[in-house]
C-alpha cells in the first residue's frame, strides 16, 4: 500500500495555493502523498514502531521536495513585489549616473560670500546743469537770413548759428550815432557855459541847463550802446561809421546743437527759441525717488543704472551729490542728482534711465541665479550628499532668496547647511525636472 501511494499519478486541484500549472500540480501531489502517510494505519505487528519511523522519514523527504520546487526566479519576483509596496525613504533625493551628470552640465561648488545691498528703485533721465544748456533767441524781432548749423553739430562758444535782418536794427544804429553827435555838441555847450560862469558873465541857470542836457544825452548814448552790443554788433566799428545791415546770433556756450527751430525767411520774435545748444561736459543723473524711500537716500551713496532697451545691458555707476529738500506735489517724489563715475561721452541728455540706489549692505551667502529654483512661494537648491563611481546623490533643500544683484542671489537656508557643503551651481532645473518627473500623472 505504501508503494502504491507513491506510484499514484499527481492529482491536480482546480484552485488553491498549488494551482499554478505543472509546478502547482507537482507540489499538490507531494503534499497529498505526505498527507496520506499521516493516515496510514499502524500495523499491530511488532514491526509497527519501525513503520512509524519510516513514515516520518518519508514525510520529511516530502517537505524537502516541496521546498526545492521553489525556483530562484519566483524568489526574485516575490522580492520585487515586496519592494514595489515600499514607500520611498527620501522624496527630495535622487541619484544620477556619471553619464547623466555630465550630459546635464551639472556644476558643483560652494557658497559665495558677497556684500549684498538693499536697493531703492528709481527712474529718471540724463541731464546737464542749467548753465550748460542754452536756448538762443533774438533780442529784437527780425527775419532769418541764414542758418549756419544743423542738429547734432558741434559749435564753439561765440560761433554764429544764424543771421537776422530787420530795419529796426538799422534804426538802432542810427539812433546811437545821432545821440553820440548830440552828446559831442552838448559837451561843447557845457564848456562854453563854464567859461562864461568863471568870468561871471553868463547866468547860472544856463550853466545848470547845459549840465543837465549833457548828462541826459550821455545816459541815452550809453543805453543805445548797450542795445547795440546786445544785438551782437561792435560799438567800436559803429563809432568808425560802419552800420551793419544784419545781426548775427551767437552761441553763449560751446556744445552740440540740440534743436534748430528756424529756417531762412522766417520772422522770429524775442519770445521764440531759435536754436538750442547743450554742453555735455557735465552730464549727471536726475532721479525721482518716491516719498516712502527718500529717508534711506543719502549723499555719497552709489547708484547702478542702465538705459532701458539699450543694446548694452551692462550697469553704469554714479554717486549722489545732491538730495532735494522738497516734494513734487504732482507725483510726491523728490529729485536726486548724481555725478557719473566715470564721466561718459556715450550718453545723451534726455535719455531715460532705470536706476537702483544702494542704500546699505552686509556680507551674505550667495548663489548664482541658475542655482535657485523658484516653485511658487518657495525656493529650492540642490546639495550633493554623496558621490562615487556609480553616480552622485543630490538632495533638495528649501531656502529664502533675496533680489538678484549682478547675477548673484543672497540666500538664507531653511535647512542646516555648512559653508563647505557641495551645492549645484548650474543644472538645478534639470535636477528639479528629474525629481518631479511623473508626479503630474499621479
Amino acid at each position: 500500500m505504501l508503494f502504491s501511494l507513491f506510484n499514484a499519478p499527481p492529482v491536480s486541484s482546480p484552485s488553491g495555493p498549488f494551482s499554478s500549472g505543472r509546478r502547482g500540480a507537482e507540489r499538490f501531489s507531494t503534499a497529498w502523498h505526505a498527507y496520506a502517510l499521516l493516515w496510514l494505519p499502524l500495523s499491530p505487528r511488532r514491526g509497527g514502531r519501525g513503520v512509524r519511523s519510516f513514515r516520518l522519514l518519508l514525510l520529511l523527504c516530502a517537505c524537502l521536495t516541496a521546498a526545492c520546487n521553489s525556483t530562484p526566479q519566483e524568489t526574485k519576483e516575490a522580492h520585487a513585489a515586496a519592494a514595489a509596496t515600499e514607500k520611498p525613504v527620501a522624496p527630495n533625493q535622487l541619484t544620477l549616473s556619471p553619464t547623466q551628470t555630465q550630459a546635464a552640465g551639472i556644476e558643483i561648488g560652494t557658497f559665495d560670500h558677497q556684500e549684498m545691498t538693499t536697493d531703492v528703485p528709481a527712474n529718471g533721465l540724463i541731464d546737464v546743469p542749467p548753465q550748460n544748456m542754452a536756448s538762443i533767441s533774438a533780442v529784437m524781432g527780425g527775419y532769418v537770413q541764414k542758418v549756419n548749423v544743423l542738429p547734432g553739430e558741434f559749435i564753439k562758444r561765440g560761433g554764429t548759428v544764424a543771421v537776422l535782418r530787420h530795419p529796426d536794427y538799422l534804426q538802432l544804429q542810427q539812433n546811437y550815432l545821432q545821440s553820440r553827435a548830440r552828446l559831442r555838441f552838448l559837451q561843447q555847450e557845457l564848456d562854453r557855459q563854464q567859461i562864461l560862469d568863471a568870468e561871471d558873465v553868463g547866468a547860472k541857470r544856463k550853466l545848470q541847463q547845459a549840465q543837465a542836457d549833457y548828462q541826459t544825452e550821455q545816459a541815452a548814448l550809453r543805453a543805445l550802446a548797450a542795445q547795440v552790443r546786445m544785438l551782437g554788433l561792435s560799438v567800436a566799428r559803429l563809432d568808425g561809421g560802419y552800420i551793419a545791415p544784419t545781426v548775427p546770433l551767437t552761441a553763449p556756450v560751446g556744445g552740440f546743437v540740440r534743436a534748430v527751430n528756424i529756417n531762412p525767411g522766417q520772422y522770429v520774435g524775442p519770445q521764440d527759441v531759435l536754436v538750442e545748444v547743450v554742453d555735455r561736459s557735465d552730464l549727471h543723473l536726475e532721479l525721482k525717488v518716491f516719498e516712502k524711500d527718500i529717508a534711506r537716500v543719502k549723499v555719497g551713496q552709489r547708484i547702478l543704472f542702465n538705459i532701458p532697451n539699450s543694446s548694452s545691458p551692462d550697469n553704469m555707476t554714479a554717486r549722489i551729490f545732491l538730495v532735494g529738500k522738497a516734494f513734487d506735489d504732482n507725483d510726491r517724489t523728490v529729485s536726486v542728482h548724481a555725478h557719473l563715475e566715470p564721466e561718459r561721452d556715450d550718453l545723451l541728455p534726455g535719455q531715460y534711465v532705470s536706476a537702483r540706489i544702494q542704500t546699505g549692505g552686509r556680507r551674505q551667502r550667495t548663489l548664482p541665479e541658475d542655482a535657485i529654483i523658484q516653485d511658487g512661494e518657495v525656493s529650492y537648491a540642490f546639495v550633493r550628499t554623496a558621490t562615487d563611481s556609480a553616480g552622485s546623490t543630490f538632495r533638495r533643500v528649501q531656502l529664502r532668496a533675496g533680489q538678484p544683484q549682478h547675477g548673484a542671489v543672497a540666500v538664507t537656508l531653511l535647512d542646516q547647511v555648512r559653508d563647505t557643503t557641495q551645492l549645484v551651481r548650474r543644472g538645478a532645473y534639470f535636477l528639479q525636472a528629474e525629481l518631479t518627473k511623473g508626479q503630474g500623472d499621479e
